[in-house]
């Protein structure tokens, strides 16, 4: 029976920015994302119901057939999965009055009408503790847990390479697992705090000082004398020097020099430059506050260490500073000194001084060479939603315009 992972318009708001160029499904949460979780525990790939103007990315066909939906902000555990396959002809999985997973036959099913199609189901209780991302927090605050599931799932029945003698391991040899092609030399690896992994074909160069929990993804590089502090996960293809601590890179994003990036989420094709740093503590030790898109004002997020938040494709220049709990959108490129608004929309250019527009042909055009140095194509499909997320995101930038011109 088919597995369809749907998003819901809470979770996906609740996880703006970096939901708006991908299901919650395609999240980055340890080593996998949620979606390849299942994958590895079911066999196959799910399909992925989310917002229209993202349905092209992913695969899903209206059927007829009986299926179990299931909420993709959920890491996957065993119970879990067990409850969802209980599920008799249209019921329905709760966990504290939230929707987790419906049984059905009903076809036409999108998006936006999950609550009327389930709303005659018979509704069961899930008792089990789970953990489900609805803030972007979540991300880096579930990133111990998730390592250490992922890393379980993911080595089970495998052997590990050999570790080079030019390096130092602390700590049991078996929270250590490094996949065929992996290069590690001449570093320090701590396994006393937390599993490490390093996929296939990655690189850690010389001098690298990582301690647990910690996943260096498929093709992903740590740059010379690196300090990782977990729980941190650099995803496929990021290259990633200086200090990180409680972090994760969702993929093929840079962060090659150094600079001290700590709680923070950093989507996909976002370029970190020199020196660049972001505050996780604020002066006073107070709790950090920062911008929802679902109430569209800054919130308390009861952290006291909380950093950036960057969705794909955006940039930053050398000696950028970003102050405590900043958010930055889809494509925004920001420069100058001093510290930037905590908030900077969609397809902002500039920094300190003043915000305006980027110009969105112009962005694609930068998108479209950074991906060509990967060998990799940004299809009409990806276009099409970059397109969506820049009128969106219009009302902030004016806004934040208008606020500079007081």
């Amino acid at each position: 029976m088919g597995i369809v992972l749907f998003d819901t318009l809470a979770s996906r708001k609740g996880l703006l920015p970096l939901s708006y160029t991908r299901s919650v499904a395609g999240f980055r949460v340890g080593i996998l994302t949620i979606a390849e979780k299942w994958e590895h525990r079911l066999g196959e790939k799910p399909q992925v119901l989310t917002e229209s103007y993202l349905q092209s990315v992913y695969n899903y066909t209206d059927s007829v057939s009986e299926r179990i939906f299931a909420f993709a902000a959920v890491l996957p555990t065993e119970s879990f999965i067990a409850a969802i396959n209980a599920l008799k002809h249209e019921e329905a999985l709760f966990h504290n009055d939230k929707l987790l997973a419906f049984r059905t036959l009903k076809p036409q099913i999108n998006f936006e009408n999950l609550e009327l199609i389930i709303s005659g189901f018979n509704k069961i209780n899930f008792e089990d503790s789970l953990l489900i991302i609805d803030k972007a927090a979540d991300i880096f605050s579930y990133n111990a847990s998730a390592i250490e599931d992922d890393f379980h799932l993911i080595t089970s029945g495998k052997t590990s390479s050999d570790l080079s003698d030019s390096n130092r391991l602390i700590g049991p040899r078996e929270k250590l697992f490094i996949e065929e092609g992996a290069v590690v030399e001449a570093s320090v690896i701590n396994t006393k705090s937390g599993y490490v992994f390093i996929g296939k074909d990655a690189e850690i160069m010389e001098n690298c000082a990582i301690r647990g929990p910690f996943a260096l993804c498929e093709h992903a590089t740590l740059k010379m004398s690196t300090k990782i502090y977990g729980a941190t996960t650099i995803g496929p293809h990021c290259k990633v020097g200086g200090e990180v601590n409680n972090s994760v890179f969702f993929g093929y994003s840079n962060k090659a020099h150094d600079g001290f990036i700590g709680n923070s989420v950093i989507g996909e094709w976002c370029n970190l430059g020199a020196d660049t740093n972001n505050s996780n503590l604020k002066n006073n030790y107070s709790n950090v506050d920062v911008w929802s898109y679902t109430s569209s004002k800054s919130e308390d997020t009861g952290l006291q260490f909380h950093g950036l938040i960057m969705a794909d494709h955006a940039k930053c220049g050398i000696n950028t500073m970003f102050n405590t709990g900043t958010v930055v959108g889809v494509s925004a490129n920001i420069f100058g000194g001093d510290f930037p608004p905590k908030f900077i929309p969609s397809f902002s250019w500039g920094g300190t001084a003043w915000l305006r527009t980027f110009n969105f042909e112009k962005a694609i055009e930068v998108a479209e060479r950074v991906m060509e140095r990967r060998s990799l194509i940004l299809s009409e499909a990806e276009k099409s939603v970059l397109q969506e997320i820049y009128h969106r995101d219009q009302k902030y930038r004016e806004q934040l315009a208008k606020k500079n011109t007081l």
